[in-house]
């Protein structure tokens, strides 16, 4: 088996802190993409459109891993079109990749295919683990359900083991994502609870996402369905006083859905986004042994706010609490 790890969507969000991470630590890394625009540089760049056969696919004979997180992004107006798109690049992509994998004389050791948290129900009272956790409704849940039936039906030998990410909010300083966007409003005063507040939010530190990937490839006994998010699940009330403590800006102007529904119209985005909750509990990580870095959203933000971009990200050291402090419910510390 040849320590190479092949990405896909290598030009993207995710797949950039991938291929760093992993040509870092020595792996040789292929990095597949629609374009070389977004590319770190990082590992062998490999050109594809999403669907067809091409010199991508030799790199899949007798690769250490294969991650996958190729998809159009999600934070648009979802007219018809769009909507289409989005289903389309993540089942056509997936489905691609799973065709060439079968033809592989070497398959592949595992298959990691991204899916997200939003799978889930909306549940006031409990989070939803991935053994016992119920599907959702919504754009975003019928996505999600679509993108995995595509990627466990796909016949892989049995060599591959196949692993879908169930991924909360993924935190990094980085222009375009989710922190950015929620430190700007912060630092405008808007930084209060949007709709009534109480919606759960799932996230994970950047930092932790790589060592869970990493992770899962590493341990044999870990397939299906895996929530990759952080053991803490703030209501969106809580979730935005992380941001404005960081930022230095108590007070926040609270988003009832009605001006939800206008500022998302303004920026052509979804309410859907920041009106659901999403509370995955990381239930087969935990027990596989898995242990977070980042275990608190203010600890996590009060660390990314000093590591912007990828090369903050990858050359700041990355300071935790160690001891038992990591290991203290939030209350008695």
């Amino acid at each position: 088996m040849n320590s190479i790890i092949v990405i896909f969507g290598a030009h993207g969000f995710l797949g950039r802190y991938l291929s760093r991470h992993f040509a870092r630590q020595g792996r040789e890394v292929v990095a597949v993409a629609r374009h070389r625009q977004g590319w770190s540089g990082d590992g062998m760049f490999l050109e594809w459109d999403g669907k067809s056969p091409g010199p991508w696919t030799l790199a899949l004979e007798g690769a250490e891993a294969v991650i996958n997180v190729a998809g159009s992004g999600v934070n648009r107006r979802l007219t018809p079109e769009i909507r289409r798109e989005i289903l389309e690049s993540r089942i056509v992509s997936t489905q691609a990749i799973g065709r060439a994998i079968a033809d592989c004389k070497a398959p592949p050791a595992v298959w990691l295919n991204a899916s997200t948290a939003t799978w889930y129900r909306h549940a006031e009272d409990r989070p939803q683990d991935d053994w016992l956790g119920e599907p959702g409704e919504g754009f975003c849940c019928e996505v999600t359900r679509a993108w995995e039936e595509a990627f466990f039906a796909e016949m892989a030998p049995p060599e591959t083991r196949k692993v879908a990410l169930r991924l909360g909010l993924v935190l990094a300083n980085e222009p375009g994502t989710v922190f950015e966007a929620l430190w700007k409003l912060a630092a405008r005063g808007l930084g209060g609870a949007m709709g009534d507040g109480g919606q759960r939010v799932s996230w994970i530190h950047m930092e932790d996402f790589l060592r869970a990937a990493e992770f899962i490839i590493g341990d044999a006994f870990l397939s299906g369905a895996v929530n990759v998010a952080a053991p803490d699940f703030p209501t969106n009330r809580e979730w935005m006083k992380v941001f404005r403590e960081a930022v230095g800006m108590p007070p926040g102007l609270p988003a009832p859905r009605w001006l939800l529904e206008i500022r998302s119209r303004l920026m052509r985005a979804e309410t859907e986004l920041v009106l659901k909750s999403h509370w995955a509990e990381p239930l087969r990580l935990r027990d596989a042994g898995f242990r977070w870095h980042w275990t608190r959203a203010a600890d996590a933000v009060a660390n990314l706010q000093a590591r912007r971009g990828m090369h903050g990200f990858f050359h700041l050291p990355a300071p935790r609490s160690v001891g038992s402090k990591v290991w203290l419910p939030a209350a008695t510390r």
